[in-house]
């Protein structure tokens, strides 16, 4: 059985809408908003979701009534950088895009969805988003940080050798996380250059890379899902038993947040 006949096998009649906020993109002159086709295949084929796609140029005075069309929020990953003056340091990175529409969309979003108990997953920028959004900080050079490896992808390899598993995450031991994934320490893709220096409000760490960084996090006084991975569980998801794991569990989160509505 397909993944896809998996998440609507499972699903009632009206299947959780799930917000996906936009970033900026300059295409030959031209603003646009937009989102990664390979964020979207598996909240729809795995998680069993309707993807919401939200702009996030227009300002955040919309926020409220988009979460009450909603049943969770997703928060992807993207090439731009958070603006570093969001969590109180100045810009170590000038040559890396910043994209602050979706700053100023995102981090009150992600108040306004705790607030309503709404389930929140969040990927690499988004798991960042997340920290930042409750007090944390970023290292904005991780790999200039003495102790930690280079987490970055080559940019000159091939798109499936950069998301291949680059080293493995150990999970905290007895977290929900390392049930959920069968195992404490499971192999993952590297493509990131910032990473969590200080964790913000309430915000605790599931799992480890090797050299300390922080892979994983979530709000373990909230009673909704919460789960930030800095890793890239969307690629190739079908065939990854742990991105399956994830996305299912996710996407049951916000079918219980529907059907109590």
């Amino acid at each position: 059985m397909s993944n896809n006949k998996i998440a609507n096998s499972s699903t009632s009649a009206r299947k959780p809408v799930v917000l996906m906020s936009m970033g900026a993109q300059e295409r030959k002159g031209h603003a646009y908003q937009v989102m990664t086709h390979k964020y979207i295949m598996p909240l729809v084929e795995i998680a069993g979701c309707i993807p919401l796609l939200t702009p996030t140029c227009c300002g955040s005075d919309d926020i409220e009534q988009y979460l009450d069309m909603v049943d969770g929020v997703y928060l992807t990953g993207a090439g731009s950088n958070i603006d570093p003056s969001l969590y109180g340091q100045d810009n170590l990175t000038p040559e890396k895009p910043q994209d602050r529409d979706r700053d100023l969309f995102d981090l009150p979003l992600i108040h306004a969805a705790l607030r309503r108990g709404l389930p929140l997953f969040a990927i690499c920028r988004g798991m960042q988003e997340l920290n930042v959004a409750l007090g944390g900080d970023i290292h904005q050079k991780l790999y200039s940080v003495p102790g930690c490896n280079d987490h970055r992808e080559n940019p000159e390899d091939p798109v499936a050798v950069q998301y291949a598993a680059s080293h493995a995450i150990h999970c905290v031991p007895g977290s929900w996380l390392a049930e959920l994934l069968g195992e404490e320490e499971i192999a993952v893709n590297s493509l990131h250059g910032q990473g969590i220096r200080t964790l913000g409000r309430g915000v605790a760490p599931l799992a480890h890379a090797p050299d300390g960084v922080i892979e994983a996090i979530h709000l373990p006084e909230q009673a909704q899902f919460t789960l930030g991975v800095q890793w890239h569980p969307e690629w190739q998801a079908a065939s990854n038993p742990q991105s399956v794991a994830i996305f299912q569990a996710f996407g049951q989160a916000c079918r219980q947040f529907s059907a109590q509505r």
